[in-house]
């Protein structure tokens, strides 16, 4: 049986404002743009948290929540230097550790370094350890798998730690709601809760045919959710899939010159994110947010790879072109442009060391 603990860093962007300017501790806090702007909010406080303001949401809704807060752009360079000292504490019990995102991790502790026999033992060190060198507080799950101990991470946030036994998974999914299921988002949600699954235990009464029917394969996914039930691995470092870059307009535009500069800086930045990750791809895709929030992606394939600003920023016009001939109605106005790089060349060599959080 495996033993796998889940550390999730408690409002992490926040907590390390909080702690390096104490003006902040105790006062509501967003990590993002300014309160005016449309930018998103990266990371909320949990005193910003209690308003409703939650990262993802456009910074002046943050601001219409929560007029009070205090508003900081984001250090990443700080963030990634304290990142590494938390992979730090994480690799001196097991090398199995895969990230989530920046401010969580999976590791795999059922074979660990220092032969400790109790999963719970060692979260507990970690989190200790992580507070101790960082001043950071971390919440922690503890299972025999990813998605128990992920979702066993959540029970006592912030600063907690609670721990799935043996036996008793489906005795803990039964009454959390199906919203809070990693993998079930809001409009999963809604459809099955109009099917009558609104928690853990009335969603085992459903059967695998049953949902495999009204959801494809994730109704398989969400059968086995139910019972407690994931074998997947614990993966140290994952290669990246794609590369991308895209930035949200202060004000909808319908310039194609200003467009066209928006792709030229994007382009450059993404030639820069290719050679760090020694990465050159075969298919290039634009993307196009409209002012009505619908979305529309054009890609282009080649013999030839993608990693030249030059060549990324060619071809990403030559795909908004097409898409402004395409419109035979007025052109919506766009908020939004990316392009991302994808179908990586088998020569490209990812010579990075994996790092905690990307």
């Amino acid at each position: 049986m495996k033993k796998i603990i889940h550390i999730d860093m408690d409002a992490f962007y926040a907590s390390v404002e909080q702690r390096d300017f104490p003006e902040m501790r105790g006062k509501p806090v967003v990590v993002g743009g300014s309160p005016h702007s449309r930018g998103v909010v990266c990371a909320a406080s949990y005193e910003a948290r209690k308003f409703g303001v939650r990262s993802a949401i456009p910074c002046f809704q943050a601001y219409k929540l929560c007029p009070d807060a205090i508003f900081t752009p984001p250090r990443f360079e700080v963030y990634k230097s304290i990142s590494k000292e938390i992979r730090s504490v994480f690799l001196e019990y097991t090398d199995l550790v895969e990230p989530l995102s920046l401010d969580e991790a999976y590791l795999d502790v059922t074979s660990n370094k220092l032969q400790i026999p109790l999963a719970s033992t060692i979260a507990k060190e970690i989190r200790k350890k992580i507070f101790d060198r960082t001043g950071l507080t971390c919440s922690a799950g503890v299972a025999q798998n990813k998605f128990l101990a992920k979702m066993a991470s959540e029970k006592n946030k912030p600063n907690g730690l609670y721990v799935v036994l043996p036996g008793d998974e489906e005795k803990f999914l039964d009454e959390i709601p199906l919203y809070s299921f990693f993998g079930i988002g809001k409009k999963t949600y809604e459809r099955l809760s109009q099917l009558g699954y609104t928690k853990g235990s009335e969603l085992r009464k459903a059967e695998e045919s049953f949902l495999v029917g009204e959801f494809g394969k994730m109704g398989a996914v969400f059968y086995r959710m139910a019972r407690g039930l994931d074998d997947r691995e614990v993966i140290p470092f994952r290669d990246p899939k794609s590369i991308g870059v895209e930035t949200t307009f202060s004000h909808d535009s319908e310039d194609f010159a200003y467009l066209l500069l928006t792709l030229e800086n994007l382009s450059k930045e993404l030639e820069l994110r290719m050679g760090r990750k020694n990465k050159q791809g075969k298919t290039l895709t634009l993307k196009i947010k409209f002012e009505d929030f619908t979305v529309k992606q054009k890609s282009i394939s080649s013999e030839s790879v993608f990693y030249l600003a030059d060549n990324l920023f060619q071809q990403s016009s030559n795909l908004l072109a097409n898409v402004w001939k395409e419109n035979t109605e007025p052109m919506k106005k766009i908020r939004l442009l990316g392009i991302s790089v994808t179908n990586f060349s088998s020569d490209s060599k990812n010579e990075d060391q994996p790092s905690l959080f990307g």
